[in-house]
């Protein structure tokens, strides 16, 4: 196992054992491409150690076939690693304007089961693929997000995705990336292909 050192060690009363093993919330934001496919490479890990693992979708559509949702679907029914569970409450809408009141009844309920989860210790890692965007336009209460992920009970991991992330939740978090965009092929005029956005 890698043997990183910490910064800082805090005087809290917890062996390295015990801090090693805390629940970590993780933010992946920023304008870049990279932030959700950093997430289920996480969902990788997971399922190499054995965790289940439930991933939530808040804004991809339940019609688009995302490479990575076949794969963690097969890889959580072979058998080996842990179980995977897939769960799409978005209508595209992010992208695509579509009945916004659906959309925002579907994110919360989407929600309501990540709650429910939570409470029931449901997975061992949440992804929460662009959970930012109903957070960011005021569908689901950030302060109460906030609430029930610092009371989750057990060790539960949480990787939340998406644009906008509002500061209070990158304040929270233990781990936050910010995918900055350098340069992209749609800025040379080429749409998303297979194996790449897909």
């Amino acid at each position: 196992m890698p043997q990183g050192q910490p910064t800082t060690v805090p005087d809290d009363g917890l062996t390295t054992r015990q801090r090693r093993t805390q629940p970590v919330l993780a933010v992946h934001t920023g304008p870049g491409k990279g932030k959700s496919t950093a997430a289920f490479g996480l969902a990788l890990r997971a399922w190499n150690q054995g965790w289940p693992i439930g991933v939530f979708q808040f804004v991809k559509s339940a019609k688009w076939k995302v490479g990575e949702e076949h794969a963690l679907r097969v890889l959580g029914a072979s058998g080996e690693g842990g179980s995977v569970a897939w769960h799409k409450m978005g209508e595209g809408w992010s992208w695509v304007q579509r009945s916004i009141e659906n959309s925002e009844d579907a994110a919360r309920e989407g929600w309501e089961q990540v709650k429910r989860d939570l409470a029931a210790e449901t997975y061992r890692l949440y992804v929460l693929d662009e959970f930012t965007y109903p957070l960011h336009w005021g569908w689901i209460d950030t302060d109460e997000v906030l609430a029930v992920l610092k009371d989750r009970p057990g060790s539960q991991h949480v990787v939340i995705t998406g644009r906008n992330a509002p500061a209070a939740l990158v304040d929270a978090a233990d781990l936050v990336t910010e995918m900055t965009k350098v340069k992209h092929p749609m800025d040379a005029g080429r749409k998303g292909q297979r194996g790449i956005e897909w």
